[in-house]
């Protein structure tokens, strides 16, 4: 027997529905993944949070709608796993471990590797417990029992394996390349961890002199402190200007180095006086023709941005130090003769905002084409990952064909340690799972991984891989939707679509969900420096977390960024305020009526068929919707089906048997507003979890939670179509009356004349088996429905599908604003059927369009016709 408290308090109050319940559903453990064979597998992996800070509106965005989908498959009757974790995100949370260890006045070095460990992993813990906090409040269904984080132990398993596999088949190398170099954090960064920024900065036009005195070279530079490392000035070898040069030598101003005048195809003959000045050990470019032409590599500068022993009397100056007096030296000195300013777009690191600098590393890299091509080939099988929308799969094959090596160390101390040593006294290397037998000769490599690497591994790491026995491995993946902002498509869904393929054969997951980013309400980018960021957990605190929830996961359509603003947020909320009044009204009018009790087979009214054929309709529609991820469609849908049809009319019209002395007819209504709220709180479940459960527990159920009722099915058996279109007359008329009453200002407590003129007897005879619904929603006077009407000479007049309306409003109509409003009337008509034409008599849209949109826009244009017809009549005859 199920049972249910009959009455929901007065008002709806977000913090009393919200608390409690996610401990009463973890308790029920209801989001545990059941491993029951008789049921299909769905799995999704949380994009895992980085451990650094709390989670912001675009976390409570991506989470929601992964809640989404795993509360409606867990309701269809799939074995889901929404599987939770973290990530040890290196280079932000050492940068927080050491900033607060700065306030503490100390540094890492002080503290020794692994005491500052210690430390890390005290701050991990403290942020791990925020954010499983937040996810609370926010109401996500996530099996804990599974959460992973990327440093825990099968994790590190899997890194390993990972790196010793891809090493051992040649895919992973060390070697000195210029990388992307952050001075402040000291470690390398990849390509996508520089942000780019135009900024003010100059070219210095300088003159090298040729060492057998016959003149010099010209040459510029953004970066003159870097000339200290200069080993050759090139020029293009079609070049005539320089023929005559190359091979000779010029002296290096301050140093007094030679250097030879080279010639190599990379030189833009264009581009300035078209000499370049070669840095192989501070350029990616002059790196490689450094290589080409056999160059020395000289660094001229430390790992903290000071310059180093090789930059002469500079050495120990900070680089922007060096600039600033190198360039004057160079002016005493004649060679500098030109100082151009100009913008240009100059690197930064992401994490810590210090100018990036192009610098000579010995670091580990992926070596990429093998890996990108099987990728790519992978696209164009059946098996392909599908993006959502579709145009974003572009953007990831366009990186995946232009990819360049991937530099995976990095110089810091929080993160999975590269399994590598070096022997001590031969320089050998050894890579493996376990450490060398004779540990002492050897030294570990002191770098750990790219963060990247290890989150790459994430669908399948975080179940078991590389134990090829692991039940969760074997059960839930591949997974089946990944859902993502569009922002890290390069740095984190390509990087998992190629370690999954080269690990496990197959793709990660079937589709990716691609949506935006949130933005303020004026559109621009919410950041701390703007201070427009919105906390998600003071929305959830003043309006709940259904509210945020339902704006958040119905604001936009896929892959569109969303504008945050309160006032939608409090519309959301004022909807939820509509349904817990609803429902309440529901509930005070159910008496007890338990389950078993709830009787659809008694006579219905056309209300009940109506409101069930509308039901049986909004299923369908919800329910193909959220497999299209058209979660904005499925908010429109819910919101008119509840807000006007359950809300407005049928409500309203339930009232009448509800209040009637008819028994029999009360039972009905009872049974079919209780069958149909449970079924909207269903479909409305996923969206706003926590007040649906609350109307759910009052109301007449079965089964202990709604997170684990079925999901709602489409009841042919109860579907009227006839019922369907007699109730859409009567609304419109309904409503076409209280529209002319308010435009001669006359109260629906007023009694009016009412006089109905039928196309057909059909019609009439429709209309009068419901008379009473006119009778109680028009409030007449005198109501005649007939197909013969002689409407009277000053009246008011609507038309709707099947019937005309006459009101007779003798002293309150102005037969010139009528005629004029007529006109006005017939203005959109003509446009309609315009439009309805235009579209029928295109070819494109006939010989595509399915047969029944098809027969859809013929009604259309039937009905625009007829009533088009009837509005001219009926000015003819005011103007009679």
């Amino acid at each position: 027997m199920s049972n249910h408290e009959p009455t929901l308090p007065p008002k709806y109050d977000p913090k009393a529905v919200e608390e409690n319940r996610y401990d009463y559903w973890l308790k029920g453990k209801f989001f545990e993944a059941t491993n029951d064979e008789t049921k299909e597998p769905y799995t999704i992996v949380i994009p895992p949070p980085n451990v650094t800070g709390k989670l912001h509106l675009g976390h409570a965005w991506d989470t929601t709608l992964q809640d989404i989908l795993t509360r409606t498959k867990r309701m269809q009757g799939y074995d889901v796993l929404w599987l939770p974790g973290m990530d040890h995100a290196g280079i932000a949370t050492q940068a927080k471990v050491e900033g607060k260890l700065k306030e503490e006045g100390k540094s890492r070095y002080d503290l020794g590797r692994e005491k500052f460990l210690e430390e890390a992993w005290k701050w991990k813990e403290d942020y791990a417990g925020f954010i499983r906090t937040q996810w609370s409040k926010l109401g996500l269904g996530l099996d804990y029992s599974r959460e992973r984080f990327t440093l825990d132990e099968g994790l590190s398993d899997a890194v390993r394996k990972v790196f010793v596999d891809l090493y051992n088949k040649g895919l992973i190398y060390r070697g000195e390349y210029i990388i992307n170099w952050d001075p402040q954090t000291k470690t390398a960064l990849s390509d996508i961890e520089v942000i780019h920024q135009d900024v003010q900065g100059a070219f210095y036009h300088m003159r090298y002199p040729l060492v057998d005195g016959s003149g010099s070279i010209e040459i510029a530079t953004t970066r003159p402190e870097t000339m200290l490392g200069d080993t050759a000035v090139a020029v293009h070898p079609k070049d005539e200007r320089y023929q005559h040069m190359i091979g000779k030598k010029v002296k290096l101003p301050i140093t007094g180095r030679e250097i030879e005048i080279i010639a190599d195809d990379y030189v833009d003959m264009d581009f300035g006086s078209g000499a370049v000045k070669i840095t192989p050990a501070h350029d990616p470019n002059d790196f490689e023709i450094g290589n080409r032409h056999n160059l020395e590599r000289i660094l001229v500068m430390n790992e903290d941005g000071t310059m180093n022993d090789k930059a002469g009397k500079y050495e120990g100056m900070d680089r922007f130090e060096c600039r600033k007096q190198i360039v004057k030296d160079l002016q005493e000195a004649g060679v500098l003769f030109e100082i151009e300013e100009h913008m240009h777009s100059v690197g930064h690191s992401e994490r810590s905002g210090a100018v990036v600098e192009p610098y000579l590393s010995t670091q580990w890299f992926v070596k990429m084409q093998p890996l990108a091509d099987k990728a790519i080939e992978l696209q164009n099988t059946e098996d392909k990952v599908n993006f959502v929308p579709d145009r974003f799969e572009n953007t990831y094959l366009r990186w995946m064909e232009n990819i360049r090596d991937w530099c995976i160390s990095r110089q810091l101390w929080w993160g999975h340690r590269i399994p590598a040593w070096f022997h001590k006294e031969t320089g050998e290397v050894y890579v493996g799972m376990e450490e060398p037998a004779d540990i002492e000769n050897w030294e570990q490599d002191n770098d750990v991984l790219d963060t990247w690497f290890s989150s790459a591994l994430w669908p399948f790491s975080t179940m078991g891989w590389p134990n090829e026995e692991a039940a969760d491995f074997n059960r839930y993946y591949p997974t089946n939707c990944l859902v993502t902002g569009y922002d890290i498509i390069f740095f984190w869904v390509s990087r998992m679509i190629f370690q999954s393929l080269e690990f496990t054969e197959k793709r990660p997951f079937d589709d990716v969900l691609i949506h935006g980013l949130v933005r303020a309400a004026d559109g621009r980018k919410m950041s701390k420096s703007l201070g427009n960021g919105v906390d998600p957990m003071d929305v959830i605190e003043k309006y709940g977390a259904d509210s945020l929830r339902y704006f958040l996961s119905t604001g936009s359509s896929p892959g569109q960024d969303l504008r945050f603003s309160f006032e939608k947020v409090e519309s959301t909320w004022n909807f939820v305020n509509k349904i817990w009044n609803a429902s309440r009204f529901a509930l005070m009018n159910m008496e007890g009526i338990t389950y078993e009790e709830l009787d659809l087979t008694g006579e219905k009214s056309v209300a009940d068929k109506w409101i069930l054929t509308r039901l049986n309709e909004t299923i369908e529609d919800v329910t193909r919707m959220i497999d299209k991820y058209e979660f904005g469609e499925v908010g429109r849908l819910l919101y008119n089906f509840i807000w006007d049809d359950v809300c407005d009319w049928y409500i309203e019209m339930a009232k009448l048997p509800l209040y009637g002395e008819d028994e029999a007819a009360k039972k009905t209504t009872r049974s079919v507003l209780a069958y149909v709220l449970d079924n909207t709180m269903r479909l409305l479940h996923p969206f706003m979890p926590f007040v649906t459960e609350e109307i759910w527990q009052h109301l007449p159920h079965e089964g202990e939670s709604i997170t684990v009722a079925k999901w709602p099915e489409v009841r042919t058996d109860l579907t009227d179509t006839t019922s369907a279109e007699d109730m859409k007359m009567l609304v419109n008329i309904i409503r076409s009356v209280r529209n002319i009453r308010a435009e001669v200002n006359t109260p629906m407590s007023k009694q009016i004349e009412l006089q109905i003129k039928a196309q057909d007897e059909d019609v009439k005879a429709r209309l009068e088996s419901n008379r009473h619904y006119l009778e109680r929603f028009c409030n007449p006077s005198s109501l005649t429905i007939a197909v013969d009407l002689k409407p009277a000479e000053k009246a008011m007049s609507a038309i709707v599908t099947g019937a005309e309306l006459f009101l007779p409003l003798a002293g309150l109509i102005n037969i010139d604003e009528e005629i004029a409003r007529l006109r006005k009337e017939l203005e959109k008509l003509d446009k309609e059927v315009e439009r309805v034409q235009k579209k029928l008599s295109n070819q494109g849209f006939v010989s595509k369009a399915p047969e029944k949109v098809i027969e859809e826009e013929k009604a259309k244009e039937k009905d625009y016709l007829e009533k088009q017809a009837k509005v001219k009549v009926r000015i003819e005859e005011l103007q009679g």
